[in-house]
Order: C-alpha cells, then structure tokens, then sequence
C-alpha cells in the first residue's frame, strides 16, 4: 500500500514537464503538423520505458527487503501494479493539465484528486466502514486504489496459511491468507488478483480516451470563448466612448489672441 501510494503520489512532480509538452503541441498543432490523436499515442509510446524503469526499479527494492512472497511470478505481478498505477496518474495528470495549464494550480488539483483517491482507497478507512453517500458510492469504487490495493493484497495473502492468534479462545490454530482478506480487510475475494490488473489497465484506456476528448473538445471550444470575449470587450469599448458624439463648439473672437 505504501509503495503504490507514496510512488504514484510522487509522480505528480512531472507536472511541470508535461506543461512545457502541451505548449510545444499547441504550437505545432497551429502550424498544421499533427493533431491531437498522434500526439497522445506518440506521448504514451514514449513514456512506457520510463514509467516501467520507475516501477521496476522502486518495486524490486521494496519487495524483497521485507521478505514478502518469495516467488517470481508474485514479484512481477507486484510490478506491474506499479506501473499500471503510475500509467493512471500520468493520464489523471494530462487530463489537469489539458483543464488548468498553470503549474501551481495543476499540481495542488493533482494533489487533491490524488488525496481523496487514497483516503478511500480502503486502507486507512476500511470498505464497510466508507460513508455510503458520497466517499463509498461511488468515489469507493471507480478510484483505481481500490483495485491497486486488493491486487496487491491478493497477491501475497492468497495461497497462504498463518498462526491465528486467537486460538487460545477455541479458534483454529491457523488461518488462512484467504480468511484475512475477508475479515481483516474486508476486502473482495469473489474474483482473482488478475481481475484487479485487468480493471487498472482498463481504466489507463478509459483515462487516455478521456484526455482525447477534453483536448478536442476544448479545441473547438476556446475559439468560441476567444470570440465572445473579444466581442464583449468591444462593446464595453463603444459603451465608455461613443464615436458618434461631436465635441462643443467653442465661439472664436475676432480678437485671435483671446477665447471667449
């Protein structure tokens, strides 16, 4: 949990990098050399080594220094958790960044959304304990920490068996990972680990369609504004001044020294 928090939280700070991107694109997109649709496949294209040298390289320190499940196939499911969670946060953070080009505006936006994502994600505050109003239905279940979170859990509790603590008290002397899950976590063991996985890369398709569609749509929108602004500016202009007034004649003296 702390992994898959701290690291996509942290994945905020190229914000400011992705700004700079977006004003060469506008530029670009003015003098006709491409649209919006290659420039979000060329930006995905070109960031998934970066993003799965990040995940790797943070996952492979903090798997195996605490000892979790000593299997391969474990650790890179656990790996790729991480960099589907990060491919999310980049997407979220286009999608700041295509509404709140200002870079302290967007990080503290990105910030928030990314906040309220991890305080329901089910960790600090279990799932059956989510206010049902608002933070359960339905923020509980369409933030992707939800899903990173149960992924992650599965994948190192599931298939295992641990000492019960309370097996003085006429419980069974062992209990499995499964049994942990369900009455510890409250988490959802109807459907596997991999069903996790699947819903995150679902939501990387569904936050890149997302973006598409903002940037197109603010395309066809920001000459409209442009236009009305302008128009209203000029309204106020021939309020405050009237053009069709004429200035007072002065009387002229015959003297050309003097004014009356």
């Amino acid at each position: 949990m702390f992994v898959a928090s701290f690291l996509t939280f942290m994945a905020i700070a190229g914000f400011p990098s992705f700004v700079e991107e977006m004003k060469v694109f506008e530029r670009e997109r003015l003098n006709g050399h491409y649209g919006v649709t290659p420039f979000g496949i060329g930006n995905t294209l070109s960031a998934l080594p970066f993003l799965a040298l990040v995940a790797l390289i943070p996952g492979a320190i903090t798997y195996f220094l605490p000892g979790l499940h000593h299997r391969y196939q474990h650790f890179l499911f656990f790996v790729i958790i991480l960099f589907a969670c990060m491919m999310l946060v980049e997407s979220l953070m286009m999608i700041v960044a295509s509404v709140v080009p200002n870079i302290l505006m967007g990080i503290i936006v990105g910030d928030g959304i990314q906040g309220i994502m991890i305080l329901v994600g089910g960790f600090f505050r279990l799932p059956t304990d989510l206010p049902k109003p608002l933070l359960k239905y339905p923020f509980y279940h369409i933030v992707f920490h939800k899903y990173a979170y149960q992924g992650l859990f599965k994948n190192e509790f599931l298939g295992l068996t641990f000492p019960n603590a309370e097996a003085g008290n006429g419980g069974s002397p062992t209990i499995t990972g499964e049994e942990i899950l369900k009455q510890t976590w409250h988490f959802e063991t109807a459907y596997s680990k991999w069903v996790d996985l699947a819903i995150l890369f679902a939501m990387v398709v569904f936050y890149r369609v997302l973006f598409l569609i903002v940037m197109k749509t603010t395309e066809k929108v920001k000459p409209v504004m442009v236009k009305f602004m302008s128009a209203t500016r000029k309204e106020r202009t021939q309020v405050t001044v009237n053009p069709s007034a004429t200035p007072l004649a002065t009387p002229y003296c015959a003297d050309k020294r003097q004014w009356q």
